[in-house]
């Protein structure tokens, strides 16, 4: 690579954590024009190393160049002062304002003379318009942020972060919250910033998305650069086996299980304008899967189930016994646990410890006399299921927001499956997490159902759905448009029926 094109030069970075080498002498470069897609397992220190590039964290060692010139980023605003904008997965935006308050939010241009201490709105909306034109956003720069969905909030991000004169973007798992054609206009986007020759770091656990817009690939694991590849000579199995450090040869795990007696039958679930009369049977040992495009009203279906919105109309039974679901106390006393989609802030308590989370739904089996907790049987209970579910924690007393993303997902698992459930609806249940912890998952998933648990598996990624159903549940707009054995599902049948192409296929 010329030297001349490098816009970023990071040599020999190393980080620690109390216990944790979080990256050891690490080397990455992107030049202008370029995508280099940064991957490796959750853990591997890639945020660590974006945010050293930010200013959010010091280095402990290394050597940091800006268009050859050596420089110590101090602190986030900083960077941006350098000319480096990071788009968080967690978008940085003030909803009450308008886009063209937030492209200059903490810059607004001023009225002139006498009257500096004023914003000059007509002209901060002109120039964020023009920003918000330069990056495809058909929306006016008066437009509030929290009517925006959630691709035209990724577009104001952009927008600003072109305003703060960026030469480098980093881009954190940017697609995680969008639809497919919302990706392809976040694909169009980031052609038209390599054109305009901005340096671009796009983080993703997703390859396909790797091989459409990368140039290169770094590869991180343990905190090393194992890998630095360009696009040419990359190959989906490369770059696992870089990632992970071993061969995976089959990435969905599905084994064989008896398909047993109907465990759930749901009968014309309805909450009016979101679900309509939605019906399925669930059978011990099989796993559901639940496909449809971005509002289709599978994760409202989930919902409705385990009690955490009320449903207007319809009948579940377990067992064959009608039960009545008016909260998730009465889905868990009926043996129904949510694996919910955001895991973080709805499936654990991120400040408790890993055996808090484990014990919380079950807490009132550790009280004795009313007095006091046997803390003994308390984390036996939670060792027990951190030895099944092999989470990897340094200890049972470990927060569970230090966790990875698939530890996380197991500490919500390993919840559910110490309060003897019988029916487990997994929300997107490897969103988020890398290709070796959702081997991981899918392997669990296939050792519940073989323990006769019906799982429920909402999914927006079609191999996934296709590798791990039984049978596949599709959904469109709040109804149920078919419902196919796993050998009659493909890709295609199910885009058909997600489209609402065909109704009540095989009920």
């Amino acid at each position: 690579m010329n030297e001349q094109d490098l816009v970023l030069r990071m040599e020999g970075v190393s980080k620690a954590f109390p216990g944790v080498q979080a990256l050891q002498d690490v080397d990455f470069e992107v030049a202008a024009g370029e995508v280099v897609a940064l991957v490796g397992e959750n853990g591997a220190g890639k945020s660590t190393l974006m945010k050293i590039l930010s200013g959010a964290y010091r280095k402990d060692a290394g050597r940091i160049f800006l268009r050859g010139q050596e420089v110590d980023v101090e602190s986030p605003h900083h960077a941006q002062q350098l000319g480096i904008a990071i788009i968080y997965q967690e978008f940085n935006l003030t909803p009450n304002q308008s886009a063209a308050a937030n492209i200059f939010i903490a810059r607004e241009p001023r009225q002139p003379g006498l009257g500096r201490l004023l914003v000059d709105r007509r002209r901060m909306e002109r120039e964020a318009q023009e920003y918000l034109d330069m990056v495809g956003a058909r929306l006016p720069a008066t437009a509030l942020v929290r009517n925006l969905p959630v691709a035209q909030q990724q577009m104001v991000e952009v927008a600003k972060a072109l305003a703060v004169k960026a030469r480098i973007i980093v881009m954190d798992e940017p697609t995680s919250a969008l639809g497919e054609d919302e990706v392809e206009t976040l694909f169009e986007i980031v052609g038209t910033l390599r054109a305009q020759g901005l340096a671009i770091v796009f983080i993703t656990h997703r390859l396909d998305e790797v091989f459409r817009i990368a140039d290169r690939v770094v590869v991180l694991r343990d905190g090393q650069q194992v890998g630095n590849v360009s696009i040419e000579e990359a190959t989906p199995e490369r770059i696992i086996h870089l990632m992970v450090g071993r061969e995976l040869q089959d990435m969905f795990h599905k084994e064989v299980a008896e398909i047993g007696a109907p465990l759930l039958e749901v009968r014309g679930l309805t909450r009016r304008g979101v679900v309509e009369d939605v019906s399925f049977t669930l059978r011990r040992g099989e796993i559901l899967g639940f496909a449809g495009l971005v509002g289709a009203g599978r994760t409202e279906t989930a919902r409705l189930l385990f009690g955490a919105d009320a449903k207007d109309a319809g009948e579940v039974y377990v067992d064959g016994n009608p039960v009545e679901i008016h909260s998730p106390a009465d889905a868990v006393k009926a043996g129904i646990g949510l694996v919910p989609e955001d895991r973080g802030n709805q499936g654990l308590v991120l400040r408790l410890s890993v055996s808090e989370n484990i014990v919380l739904p079950t807490l009132a089996r550790y009280a004795r006399a009313g007095l006091w907790m046997d803390r003994r049987a308390l984390r036996n209970t939670a060792q027990d299921y951190v030895d099944k579910l092999s989470i990897r924690t340094p200890s049972l007393e470990q927060k569970a927001m230090l966790l990875s993303g698939g530890n996380q997902q197991k500490t919500v698992v390993a919840k559910w499956l110490a309060s003897h459930l019988r029916v487990l609806i997994m929300d997107e249940p490897t969103r988020g997490i890398d290709v070796g912890a959702k081997a991981e998952v899918h392997a669990l998933m296939s050792q519940l159902a073989q323990a006769g648990l019906g799982i429920i598996m909402i999914s927006s990624e079609l191999p996934e759905i296709l590798g791990m159903s039984d049978r596949v549940l599709v959904m469109a707009e709040g109804r149920v448009t078919a419902i196919l054995e796993r050998a009659e599902a493909t890709q295609e049948t199910i885009m058909a029926y997600a489209g609402g192409e065909a109704v009540q296929h095989r009920m």
